[in-house]
This record gives C-alpha cells, structure tokens and sequence, in this order.
C-alpha cells in the first residue's frame, strides 16, 4: 500500500480504490511511447468511469506536478488525474521495469495482468477487454 501523491501534494494509495477497477499507467514525460499513448489513455478514462473503472496515470517525472500540468495542457489533455510518484517507490513495489507500464487491478485490490510497452488503449477491443476484467 505504498503512498504516491496527488497534484496537491496529498497521499493517495492504491486501497483508495478498492471497489472500483483500476487501469494504472506508469508514464513521464521524457518517453516518447508514453506521450503517444497519453490521449488514448484520457480517451478510456472517459469511456470507463462511469463504469466503475478509474484510469490512474501516474508519472514518474523528478520535477513533480508543475511539469506534469504543464504537459497536460500543451497537450490538450482533459480529465486526468495529476499523479506524481517523484522517487519511484510505487514503481519499485509493483516490479515495473521500463515506461510505459500498465497494470490492470480488480475491485478486490489484486493485479490481474500487465501491459509492458506503448499499447492502443482508445479502441472498443480494449475498452471491452478491460471492464470484462475490471468491472465491479
């Protein structure tokens, strides 16, 4: 249950979630394959919520929240969460390797499966796949 932060600097943990789905991406916004894949991931976000799935996006930038808002905006980027895991320790504690990583967590709080690499989050394919996974 390792703490990362919200954009206002508040704890958040993933039993924060416990009863909804959770789609959570590890990113920064130094990688070239996260970027791409960052609309998609607002684009699911929307489509999900209201299906009891959160899309969390949680970047693994030094230089925290201003960095993150700033690319949120230049990039047109509505509805997602800033998220900030500046020391990488939710990182180390789930085992993620490389950006971008994604780990699909049930409403009971287990990993049920990964996305290691850019993926096409934005299709209805995945956007079927995940809430057959995912939703409570």
């Amino acid at each position: 249950d390792t703490v990362f932060k919200d954009g206002d600097g508040g704890e958040r943990r993933l039993s924060d979630y416990r009863g909804r789905g959770v789609v959570l991406n590890f990113w920064a916004t130094w990688c070239a394959p996260c970027v791409r894949e960052m609309p998609e991931l607002a684009n699911l976000k929307k489509r999900l919520s209201p299906l009891g799935i959160d899309v969390l996006t949680v970047s693994e930038d030094r230089k925290g929240a201003p960095l993150v808002r700033k690319f949120y905006k230049l990039n047109k980027l509505e509805g997602l969460d800033v998220l900030l895991d500046q020391k990488g320790a939710l990182l180390r504690a789930l085992g993620v390797r490389g950006l971008p990583s994604t780990i699909f967590i049930d409403p009971k709080g287990n990993e049920i499966g990964r996305v290691l690499g850019i993926a096409k989050w934005d299709t209805d394919a995945a956007a079927d796949f995940i809430t057959g996974c995912l939703a409570p």
